[in-house]
Parts: C-alpha cells; structure tokens; sequence
C-alpha cells in the first residue's frame, strides 16, 4: 500500500511548511510536535481575525502547541504513571487539533488546502500517542 507522508520543509527563515511525500517522516517526536505547533502558528497568521476566528484560532493554538509542550514533559520519565497520564493528555490535545482545524477550514475556506496536511499530521501524531498511551497502561 502507497502510503503519502508529510514532512516539514523550510521556506524562509522560520517559514516551516508542510509536503506531502512517499519518504518516511524521521522519528524525532520532539522536533516533530515543535515542527507541528510552528506550521499551525504560522499558518493561523494568515487567518483574518474577527469574531467567528477569533475563539478557533485561540483554541487551536493551545492545543497545537501543547502536544509538544506535554511531550517535552512526559520525555522526562518521571514514573510510568505520569509517562502515561502526559502522554494522554498529547493524545487529547492532537485530537484537538484534528478538530479545531477542521471547523477552522470550515470558516475561512481559502486556508483549506494548507489545514489539510496539518490535519494528517495531527492525525499521525494522534496515532503515534494513541499506540504509546496503549502500549503504557
């Protein structure tokens, strides 16, 4: 099976950017989830601000920035316990952020087409934390 991966490719300075391709993704999950929350700000910079924006942009900056925040956390391994308490709480948050930026697509459809690769990559993180939060209890 074809499977298309995403990787993250620098553009200008910190313009980081996600692309499809057939190359495995390197599995730093750190400088991943850092990679991810970098593509979401700079994406949700384009967004116009009004009312109907403001709260998904809020919220999806939270959770897109707290997956490698919470990871940083759970990569201390203070006891099995917290590793998989932290780790659920990544789970949660890349579900999140699978969420608010479909509803953000929703609302202001010319971001569509670059919300779509950081849906599948919240959607990889998702199942790489899932896996983990399963294979901890």
């Amino acid at each position: 099976m074809d499977r298309t991966h995403v990787k993250y490719v620098q553009y200008e300075s910190l313009d980081w950017r996600l692309e499809e391709t057939s190359e495995r993704h390197p599995f730093d999950l750190g400088e991943r989830t850092a990679r991810f929350a970098e593509a979401v700000i700079l994406m949700l910079k384009k967004v116009p601000r009004g009312p109907h924006n403001d709260r998904l942009i809020d919220q999806l900056t939270g959770c897109a920035t707290s997956i490698g925040a919470n990871y940083c956390e759970a990569d201390e391994k203070h006891s099995r316990n917290d590793f998989h308490h932290i780790v659920g709480r990544c789970k949660k948050e890349a579900k999140e952020s699978k969420f608010f930026l479909r509803m953000l697509a929703t609302a202001e459809p010319s971001i569509t087409d670059e919300a779509r690769p950081l849906y599948r990559e919240a959607n990889e993180l998702l199942l790489i934390f899932a896996a983990t939060y399963r294979k901890t209890a």
